[in-house]
């Protein structure tokens, strides 16, 4: 089988996202071909490189999102061209603008669509779309389309300036639609598309499918939509805040109702998907696969752990709300004086660099530097560390130093450090945020997020009851190795994959290199010689004799 593997941002590139889950895919599904069609976000990230690939991976083609197309000067379109832009680009925004106030209906998710595919298809014939979108004409489009009657009051009030910022972020995200990818020689020629996230990776899929009748699957681990939400800062205008939330949200129905099949990471991100209109009995919730053959030895050997360390993994970031966990630990220090806290982690940033050092700060101000005697050195019982440093060379070992893991955080997608100290057999303390209840499953406690108190309770309650600590860390680990292996995640998509496929009408002037016809051509059940009912025999309703 050959597979389209659609990225934006991520693998193959070495300093992608989500390049481990990519490659370990990839590498456990060498029964098949990739194809891999990647989107770059940055030009630091081209120069950065590929990843070394295995040998199933038969293509690579990549495309930017990054570099300024189009000038806003004129468009190098004839009259007839230039009428149909007019029209599709017309029709696209005003849908986006019927959905600004997020009434969306099923009349507009059509407008959309039909709207989308007409642009396709004449980007297909002229060449691009890039020029024309960013052009005095594009934006003149998108302004009659705010200005018109019954556009929300928020579109209405967009000025120029706001025009400007939703035509150039439109430009790139439909940038896919002006490639050169559709054609029988490239993902034309694939049994099966399959995005790694939602969005513009996912544009690629849409129109494989539109024009080659290619089905699609389309993964989330972290939904697009939502990101989008999170990463609108608070400067934005509210205008361009509210067209660009209602783009990414009819563009997200459209990519839900095409796919045949939906394979969210977790629960949480099945909620959004099924928000968006996705229907149910085409979603699968397949959780990430990690390797957990690194944190085997510290699994196996709960005895190494500190039994008064509290550990806590991650990037430091304000989300991950490290100021509550020191408050927490202060309260913790009261009840249980011999405990201490490691922080181990890297700053996200340059915000998350000054985060770093608040809570380097609040720790110094909760927790003088403690000595023993008037003749010893004093020291903080919290630390803070980073992977590879002298006192936390890897993971394992960090994970292995402690009796409980915690986390605290107020905003979390899926999380892997704790399934990492799951792995590694060790008690759990957790805020509930994001997907971490449907991960822990029973194996560890879950406190509210900011609730300092609560977060403590919770840890003292583990410090003090080392039986309990052992239970939990044994049933954790039991989990993470039956739900959230490589070998799961490889296993699902395989099965996955068949099922599309078998399920999907194949075109059927395909043909291998020898003239054959190529597998899952025609279903197994035409080869029989024989008429089938459509109604089985079983199923038909009985008569009763006459008395």
């Amino acid at each position: 089988m050959r597979t389209g593997l659609l990225t934006e941002g991520g693998y193959p590139y070495a300093s992608g996202d989500a390049g481990l889950w990519c490659d370990r895919l990839v590498r456990g599904l060498g029964q098949h071909e990739f194809d891999l069609y990647a989107l770059s976000r940055s030009r630091h990230q081209e120069e950065q490189g590929l990843l070394p690939l295995p040998p199933q991976v038969t293509r690579v083609r990549t495309a930017p999102l990054w570099t300024a197309e189009g000038d806003g000067g004129a468009v190098g379109y004839g009259r007839r061209a230039r009428r149909r832009f007019t029209e599709h680009y017309g029709e696209l925004a005003g849908a986006v603008c019927a959905a600004a106030d997020g009434s969306a209906s099923g009349a507009v998710a059509d407008r959309f669509a039909n709207a989308l595919y007409g642009l396709a298809e004449l980007a297909r014939e002229e060449g691009g779309l890039g020029a024309a979108l960013r052009s005095d004409l594009g934006v003149r489009t998108l302004e009659r389309a705010c200005r018109a009657p019954g556009a929300p009051r928020t579109a209405r009030e967009a000025r120029v300036a706001d025009l400007l910022t939703v035509a150039g972020h439109l430009e790139r995200a439909l940038r896919p639609l002006s490639l050169d990818w559709y054609g029988e020689d490239a993902l034309g020629a694939a049994d099966l598309c399959h995005a790694t996230s939602g969005g513009p990776a996912a544009l690629p899929g849409l129109l494989a499918r539109h024009f080659c009748g290619v089905p699609l699957l389309v993964t989330e681990y972290g939904v697009h939509l939502r990101a989008h939400y999170l990463g609108q800062g608070p400067g934005a205008a509210p205008a361009v805040r509210a067209l660009l939330a209602a783009f990414h949200g009819r563009l997200a129905t459209e990519i839900y109702r095409r796919a045949e099949i939906l394979t969210p990471g977790n629960a949480h991100a099945r909620r959004w998907q099924e928000r968006c209109g996705a229907d149910r009995a085409r979603i699968r919730t397949v959780y990430p696969g990690m390797a957990a053959d690194g944190f085997t030895e510290a699994g196996e050997a709960p005895e190494r752990a500190d039994p008064d360390t509290l550990v806590w993994v991650g990037r430091v970031e304000p989300a991950k709300d490290l100021v509550s966990l020191l408050h927490a630990f202060a309260q913790v220090r009261r009840q249980e004086p011999g405990a201490r806290l490691r922080i181990v982690g890297s700053p996200d940033g340059p915000e998350g660099t000054a985060y770093l050092g608040h809570c380097r700060a609040l720790a110094a101000q909760l927790f003088p530097d403690e000595a023993e005697g008037a003749h010893a050195v004093g020291c903080n019982p919290v630390s803070f560390d980073e992977i590879g440093s002298p006192d936390a060379p890897t993971l394992p070992e960090v994970y292995a130093s402690g009796a409980v893991v915690v986390l605290s955080s107020v905003v979390e997608g899926f999380p892997t450090g704790l399934i990492e100290a799951m792995f590694c057999g060790r008690a759990t303390v957790s805020t509930d945020a994001g997907a971490v209840v449907e991960v822990i499953g029973g194996t560890g406690l879950v406190v509210p997020p900011r609730n300092p108190r609560a977060l403590a309770d919770a840890c003292v309650a583990l410090l003090r009851d080392p039986e309990r600590r052992a239970r939990l860390g044994a049933a954790a680990r039991a989990r993470a190795l039956e739900l959230f292996t490589v070998e799961q995640n490889v296993a699902a998509f395989h099965g996955i994959y068949l099922e599309i496929v078998s399920h999907c009408p194949v075109r059927r002037d395909l043909l291998d290199a020898s003239g054959a016809p190529l597998p899952f051509a025609a279903p197994a059940e035409s080869h029989v010689p024989a008429h089938w009912p459509a109604t089985p025999t079983w199923a038909l309703p009985t008569t009763e004799p006459a008395r």
